[in-house]
């Protein structure tokens, strides 16, 4: 699901140029969402995500005036809260991906590589990589801004696979804007750590939004289970939830452990944190300022947890173990993950960016089972039977 995987993959897509004014033409849209729920509408917001990630485009061009007022609003001054929520989401996972890349290279140090691009269709997107650093083996933090068209295949797949009333006569234009992340880091006492916070909206023609939401979450994925470790992490994303609703934390952390779950291993792939989609219960400001907050906790759920790990002593049976580990990190990407499934049956995807969720190492062994009342079995034990770390309620 990352969305830096669409800075690579934007390479693929067909270069068009821009209409003039009097050149310019519309497409006009149907879609019919049934049902309004969060969970009901869940199907499109994933494929929001998928979106973004993997950049999907269809063959025929779209335009609507999106593209062009907000290319023009971005020479005429700082972007305000009066500014369509495009421009807010943007000016807001830029910040946030620089102090997020900057804390993590004072942590490590050593320096992220940069990668920028740009479409002629409107849109950007930077990549910032670590890979062989001093504390993490590997590091991704990208951000994406993109304009496009949301083809009707892409909406079916959705409705295939998760069984949603969903149809649209297409191609329909979107917008979409998120930062993603996850960091694997070297010592086995240390956890990984996955984050994406994301905007979806569909176009009517004169670049006003037909329907929104956000999307996101973040959760912790450690080898050796610290109960302190699990109970700051999840304190910090709560603390942050009940600023804006006292159920969103419950709510959010039971779909992060129903939806990072490995069904054919009966295990979760960590110890949570929260994750939601298509949220849109509230007016659109204050769910940006909840999104603002969660995005803005992010070192303050991760860096001290990192500083009290990073130069804990190992063996190399504790390096084994977290190679074990990370073998299940990626049979869940592979097998369950909607957005890295739907990015590899895309064509002309770009295959190095969609794994780039991936370890750089995993190890798999066979019928391997932890010793009785060890600390491997410790954790195997809460990834069987999640635990509510802190109060719900």
């Amino acid at each position: 699901m990352l969305v830096h995987a669409l800075v690579n993959s934007a390479r693929s897509f067909r270069r068009t140029s821009l209409l003039s004014n009097n050149q310019r033409f519309y497409a006009t849209t149907r879609t019919t969402v049934l049902n309004s729920s969060w969970r009901n509408k869940a199907s499109v917001a994933a494929l929001g995500a998928t979106v973004l990630a993997f950049g999907v485009l269809s063959a025929k061009e779209v335009y609507c005036d999106a593209v062009l007022e907000d290319k023009k609003r971005r020479t005429e001054g700082p972007i305000t809260d009066s500014d369509p929520m495009r421009l807010r989401m943007e000016a807001f996972v830029k910040g946030l991906q620089n102090r997020i890349v900057s804390d993590i290279e004072q942590l490590d140090g050593k320096q992220f590589t940069r990668t920028a691009w740009e479409r002629s269709e409107g849109g950007e997107g930077i990549t910032c990589v670590l890979q062989d650093g001093n504390v993490f083996e590997k590091a991704g933090v990208g951000i994406s801004i993109v304009y496009g068209q949301l083809p009707k295949a892409a909406v079916e797949q959705m409705r295939h696979d998760r069984g949603k009333e969903i149809s649209a006569d297409g191609p329909v234009p979107f917008f979409a804007a998120g930062i993603s992340l996850v960091i694997h880091p070297h010592n086995p006492n240390a956890p990984t750590v996955h984050l994406n916070y994301r905007y979806f909206e569909i176009e009517n023609p004169d670049g006003t939004p037909k329907m929104w939401w956000f999307g996101g979450g973040s959760d912790l994925t450690p080898s050796y289970l610290f109960e302190d470790d699990a109970i700051h992490f999840h304190q910090v994303l709560k603390d942050g939830c009940d600023k804006y609703d006292k159920k969103y934390y419950s709510t959010f952390k039971q779909w992060c452990d129903k939806y990072f779950f490995i069904k054919h291993r009966g295990e979760a792939r960590g110890l949570g944190g929260i994750f939601f989609d298509d949220l849109d219960d509230k007016p659109a400001d204050e769910i940006f300022s909840f999104i603002k907050e969660m995005g803005n906790r992010f070192s303050l759920s991760y860096i001290p947890i990192m500083k009290k790990r990073m130069n804990m002593k190992y063996t190399n049976e504790m390096r084994e173990w977290q190679q074990l580990r990370r073998g299940r990190y990626v049979e869940f990407n592979l097998v369950w993950d909607r957005g890295t499934k739907f990015g590899l049956q895309t064509p002309g995807a770009r295959i190095e960016a969609i794994l780039m969720t991936l370890p750089l190492t995993a190890r798999w062994e066979y019928m391997k089972e932890p010793e009785e009342g060890s600390r491997e079995e410790d954790l195997q034990e809460v990834l069987k039977n999640p635990r509510d770390w802190i109060p719900l309620n």
